[in-house]
């Protein structure tokens, strides 16, 4: 039984590799190609990271005293670095405002009313209900947060599909 644990675990890292190197390749080559204008923002690095993306992934690598803009550059041409951002991107915790006691039925501005947020423990590819891992990944980098219920994340979906023979 433990074997068959392993293999399975061992499996799964193997899929999510060969899913992320064609995450990869379908972006830049595979390659630290620096950073380029597309769809009106620059894109940056192996994974065309936009700034906003590498936020969301909670700025991996980001030195001390660093401008988020340099740390997201750097980031996006190193390879393990954004990877690193693509898989806690898939794995970011997203959270919900939610109005509480007296000031849920408040008519003063809700600005002043929000009396907490809350961290559920949804993730972004908890957005991707029956989808496979790989493709979870692949669309949620698309698409963004709501990518995979975006019709036009399909197309790059099936090139990754093609690519890896993920699910």
């Amino acid at each position: 039984m433990k074997l068959f644990i392993v293999l399975a675990a061992l499996i799964a890292a193997s899929l999510a590799t060969d899913c992320m190197h064609c995450i990869c390749n379908k972006e830049s080559g595979c390659k630290p190609v620096g950073c380029a204008m597309d769809v009106g923002s620059l894109s940056c690095g192996y994974f065309q990271i936009k700034q906003p993306y590498y936020d969301d992934c909670g700025q991996p690598g980001k030195k001390s005293g660093d401008t988020t803009e340099t740390a997201w550059k750097r980031c996006a041409d190193d390879y393990n670095c954004s990877s690193s951002c693509v898989t806690a991107y898939w794995n970011r915790k997203f959270c919900t405002e939610q109005l509480v006691g007296d000031a849920a039925n408040s008519r003063v501005g809700v600005a002043c009313c929000i009396a907490r947020v809350l961290c559920q423990p949804f993730r972004y590819k908890s957005k991707c209900p029956n989808k496979g891992q790989c493709e979870q990944m692949s669309r949620l980098h698309n698409g963004g947060p709501n990518g995979c219920n975006n019709s036009n994340t399909q197309g790059y979906w099936n090139s990754i599909k093609s690519c890896c023979g993920c699910t």
